[in-house]
């Protein structure tokens, strides 16, 4: 039997909590750019993103998530994905994201699937949220911006509690459910815990040198996985992100970011 060593050498992967990791350097880079919205140049700094993800964290806390509970996003590529995200998984929920493609029954069935407690989606597809939630489990939908019928996510921005203090068990404890394209069949919910990915990411370290220096166009859609790998690993180093909520040629040669793309 023939035995092959990597040309990479071995890493060593520490047990922690990802968004521990991912914020690792916002302390540093407290006035720097983590996100750029592409079409409007709003910019979010690493001091803004840490303090809005602790926000939204103790908003969701004082309505009662808790560790476990299922939270889906139903939404394209925006600055504050990242927020919600880290929020849930801060608190030891677990994020279930959707393709911003799917239709209302599609919806239906994630939602159904994951148990869903709160869905979280975009004004522009909001009626398509709201409907499927008629048939699932979820207590309250929220949006990015402002419709009849959901609260709005700046409600949770706003929030000025302290997020408890949540022990988690990384190699245990379910972070995300990435659902499959459903070629064979439904779509199926793939489990990953805080543990998979930091080890993406420490293997992304012998291999992939991003740093604080690049700008890189965030256009892979956030609800996969390789794009939701890309993002997480490019704020831990302390990369800033143009957010694109779709791929436009001609938009794209328009934004503000130099040799790097994911």
């Amino acid at each position: 039997m023939i035995f092959c060593n990597s040309y990479y050498s071995n890493i060593d992967i520490p047990e922690q909590p990802l968004t521990e990791f991912v914020l690792q350097r916002a302390a540093e880079l407290v006035d720097k750019p983590a996100f750029i919205e592409g079409t409007s140049d709003r910019i979010i700094t690493y001091g803004q993103l840490a303090d809005s993800i602790r926000r939204v964290a103790a908003g969701l806390a004082a309505r009662g998530f808790s560790k476990g509970d299922i939270f889906a996003i139903y939404s394209p590529n925006l600055p504050e994905y990242a927020i919600a995200f880290h929020a849930v998984v801060s608190l030891g929920g677990v994020v279930a994201t959707v393709n911003p493609s799917y239709t209302t029954q599609e919806l239906v069935y994630q939602l159904n699937d994951t148990g869903a407690k709160y869905l979280l989606t975009t004004p522009n597809l909001v009626n398509q949220a709201l409907e499927a939630v008629k048939q699932s489990q979820v207590k309250e939908v929220f949006v990015f911006g402002d419709a009849i019928g959901t609260t709005s996510f700046s409600v949770l921005l706003q929030s000025e509690g302290e997020a408890p203090q949540v022990q988690i068990n990384p190699k245990e404890d379910l972070m995300v459910l990435l659902y499959s394209g459903g070629t064979t069949g439904l779509p199926k919910g793939v489990m990953h815990t805080h543990y998979t990915f930091g080890t993406n990411f420490y293997q992304f370290q012998n291999s992939e040198s991003i740093t604080s220096e690049d700008r890189l166009i965030g256009v892979l859609p956030f609800f996969h996985a390789y794009g939701m790998l890309m993002l997480n690993y490019s704020l831990a180093c302390g990369a800033t992100i143009v957010t694109m909520q779709g791929f436009d040629l001609e938009t794209a040669g328009t934004l503000h970011f130099h040799n790097r793309g994911f």
